[in-house]
């Protein structure tokens, strides 16, 4: 008897040491050109360590097969030789650009990898700005029905001159999915992945919601509104990430497809959807669109809301989210 009292001792108390130990572990690192967060519950440090270095080294790992700025990358392969012949590439890159394909469709062009045809000739940190006629002259390269896409081979062509393309504008979310994904292979079921305006939730905080506020368009250090979220995935996209004023106009990275230039009809737009990569390429079209148009799209589809500040500083929510009357 005395045995199985000391046993159960040793196990109440190894327990004790177990609890004790389990914490939120997180790490932050600046990749992909912006800030990488990561939060997560595991019952073991070590081991929770250890995923957030697999999510540290995934993002790496992205950014160097699909960042524009790298000329080694393969996205920056299909950008110099594309217009020659398709480009042979990683598979997992050719499914995003053809998932990016898809999102172009679904906002009617308002979403558009392309836009880097034009995009490239911004220059916001040295407040650079193309001219009309090199607007002109390059937007003839904007049109994601003049990418090839060679599925026998996984390779990606152009179908003329001049086109460009850039993921930026959903490969963050994707790499948000993807870090979730490792973190569920360590056994974590509470975490938050965040990269820039990205955001994917495991599960809830521990019985708590994530609350997730929406920065005021003028003021990082307030918020429009705040959400408690749980298992989704959140981005948002704002006029004042990327951009420099000149003369009363804000020039910010936010392209529209259609004319080369930033619309001026809203500050931000918020996306809240079943994953990362969702949310992202959403986020960008209805940005373009506008809240009318862009919740006539997103409002067909039941899993997505938005939440969209225009310049005049409302706040439109589509049906899912607005408040009661």
């Amino acid at each position: 008897m005395q045995l199985i009292v000391r046993l159960a001792v040793l196990l109440v108390s190894l327990f004790a040491v177990s609890q004790a130990h389990a914490d939120w572990v997180r790490r932050e690192e600046t990749i992909m050109g912006t800030l990488i967060y990561v939060e997560a519950w595991h019952d073991d440090p070590v081991q929770g360590e250890q995923a957030l270095d697999a999510v540290m080294a995934d993002m790496k790992r992205i950014d160097r097969l699909m960042s524009h700025f790298r000329p080694d990358s393969e996205l920056s392969q299909i950008n110099m030789h594309g217009a020659t012949a398709p480009v042979p590439v990683a598979t997992e890159l050719f499914d995003l650009i053809r998932t990016s394909i898809h999102y172009s469709e679904i906002t009617e062009g308002a979403f558009d990898i392309s836009y880097a045809s034009v995009g490239y000739l911004y220059d916001y940190a040295r407040r650079v700005r193309p001219t009309e006629a090199e607007i002109e002259a390059a937007l003839p390269g904007v049109n994601y029905r003049n990418l090839i896409l060679d599925a026998d081979h996984h390779a990606v062509g152009f179908a003329r001159e001049g086109m460009r393309i850039d993921l930026g504008g959903i490969a963050k979310g994707y790499a948000c999915d993807r870090g979730v994904e490792i973190l569920k292979r360590f056994g974590i079921s509470h975490a938050v992945v965040t990269a820039g305006g990205d955001t994917r939730l495991l599960g809830d905080r521990r019985g708590k919601p994530w609350i997730i506020g929406i920065r005021h368009p003028d003021d990082k250090n307030k918020v429009v509104l705040s959400m408690p979220l749980a298992d989704v995935g959140i981005s948002t996209s704002g006029d004042y990430e990327h951009y420099f004023d000149e003369g009363g106009v804000r020039y910010h990275h936010i392209l529209d497809p259609r004319t080369g230039h930033s619309p001026n009809g809203v500050r931000s737009v918020t996306i809240i959807g079943p994953t990362a990569t969702d949310t992202e390429g959403w986020s960008k079209g209805v940005f373009i669109k506008g809240p009318i148009e862009g919740f006539r799209l997103i409002e067909q589809y039941p899993q997505m809301d938005a939440v969209v500040v225009d310049r005049n500083g409302k706040v439109w929510y589509t049906k899912g989210l607005a408040p009661p009357p």
